[in-house]
């Protein structure tokens, strides 16, 4: 007689574990069914609580880990692919780490603020499978391998084969319809086993059948499909979904508040929903809830995001009362949303003008002529003595000292480099002699089209020609 089955937390990782890992999933579904038809192993033996077996259900937990490699499922993959619960999850995967059929090799975490890491296991075969069955391994430790098997635990290693090729699936759940109609069919038979007669008393295989004074419908009636059934069959789906209750409102509340509050991201729901149990009592909603949040007024450094929303949140549903009041706030809010929107544009508008616009001449004149006599200073020609014998150019320095064709020759070139989009000949000889002296050489027409396009083309909204 084997002892029972059961391994405690400190020998549940994959270095203290006594069993060998199963090197497939087939042979560890062998050793999975084999636990739960051996009954060794009773889950209530070591807690109060719990399921009552290692049945069905622990076998459908095993089969989707069998498939998995490396074997680390998330809670929420196995709710998703079984349809048990978190809570029942949890309570199958502890009953298979206590059977010896998982070991931990490296254990989930949970740090605050980053996303849950799922907990990585080891497919173990338990040493007292090995012992029933008779089956001789080689090798140390966990890493043994099976070499043979007695003559004796061939069959049931057989029988153990078939129930691990067979795939265990989720039970369907019986509708409201064939339930109601299989108690009438159980009803029926009831009455007739009972001595019940289906004619009508009194009446005989001689006596005339009361087939032929039943009197058919109308016609009219036939054709528009009425119905006179007294208890006429009433619909029981739900226009609007189900509807949820005082605890699952807050819960709603709290899970829309973790995913939409950036300094709640990472808050236990159960916890938030505590927190804001008097505004979700009151029928808020998370708008609503953010409308209050402006209100009170936000901290950018939040060291524990539950208790400061318990903080903003006392009080709340005595002062907005009415859903005028919470309407009213939420307004304030989505005001102050567009203002941040209108300011955070105009920031990064500014912005670009900044580094991305050319250099904007000063608008007083006393700074220009100063700009002027730098540029002048720095970038003019040197003034140097002439040779005795040098002849002595003229000093041009209006535009009366130039010929008409030098001064038409200049037009021309200014128009053709301007129909280009180049305004830097006008530009250059209106910073450097002045608006009157440049609308002499090439033209009023020519002076203004040009600083028309130059301030065109310092805007961020437009662009001229190429920059």
């Amino acid at each position: 007689m084997l002892p029972g089955l059961f391994v405690p937390e400190a020998m549940q990782w994959l270095s203290t574990s006594s069993g060998r890992v199963a090197l497939d999933g087939y042979s560890w579904m062998q050793a999975v069914h084999w636990v739960a038809g051996s009954g060794l192993y009773e889950p209530r033996r070591h807690r109060s609580h719990g399921p009552r077996s290692f049945g069905v259900t622990t076998v459908r937990v095993a089969q989707e880990l069998a498939q998995l490699f490396p074997c680390r499922p998330g809670i929420e993959y196995l709710v998703r692919r079984t349809g048990l619960s978190e809570r029942s999850v949890e309570y199958h995967l502890a009953m298979l780490r206590e059977a010896g059929l998982l070991a931990y090799v490296v254990r989930g975490t949970r740090v605050r603020g980053e996303a849950a890491q799922a907990s990585e296991f080891a497919r173990m075969v338990p040493l007292e499978f090995d012992v029933a069955l008779g089956i001789r391994t080689a090798g140390e430790g966990t890493g043994r391998r099976m070499t043979g098997i007695a003559e004796a635990g061939r069959e049931l290693m057989a029988k153990l084969a078939k129930k691990a090729g067979r795939k265990v699936r989720r039970p369907r759940a019986k509708t409201w319809a064939k339930a109601l109609a299989k108690g009438a069919v159980e009803g029926s038979v009831e009455a007739v086993l009972a001595g019940g007669c289906c004619t009508p008393m009194e009446g005989g295989s001689i006596g005339t059948s009361s087939a032929g004074f039943t009197s058919l419908p109308p016609e009219s009636k036939l054709a528009s499909g009425k119905s006179d059934c007294p208890t006429p069959r009433k619909s029981k789906a739900k226009a609007g979904g189900r509807t949820l209750n005082r605890v699952g409102r807050r819960y709603q509340l709290a899970r829309e508040l973790t995913q939409e509050l950036d300094w709640l991201r990472g808050c236990s729901v159960p916890r938030i929903a505590w927190v804001a149990c008097s505004v979700a009592d009151a029928g808020w909603t998370v708008t609503e809830v953010k409308g209050w949040l402006h209100l009170r007024g936000e901290t950018g450094r939040v060291h524990r995001g539950s208790g400061l929303l318990a903080v903003l949140l006392a009080g709340a549903e005595k002062i907005l009362d009415t859903p005028a009041k919470r309407a009213d706030a939420v307004e304030q809010w989505r005001g102050a949303q567009e203002a941040a929107r209108r300011h955070r544009i105009q920031q990064v508008r500014a912005l670009a003008e900044r580094f991305d616009a050319d250099w904007d001449a000063p608008t007083s004149r006393a700074v220009q002529r100063q700009v002027n006599d730098a540029f002048a200073a720095a970038f003019g020609p040197q003034p140097q003595q002439a040779a005795p014998e040098a002849e002595v150019l003229p000093d041009v320095s209006r535009v009366e000292g130039l010929e008409a064709p030098e001064v038409a020759q200049a037009r021309a070139e200014a128009r053709q480099r301007l129909m280009q989009g180049d305004s830097s000949l006008i530009t250059v000889a209106v910073d450097a002699m002045g608006r009157e002296a440049a609308e002499q050489l090439y033209g009023a027409d020519l002076v203004c089209r040009a600083l028309q396009l130059a301030s065109g083309a310092r805007s961020s909204l437009m662009t001229y020609g190429r920059r």
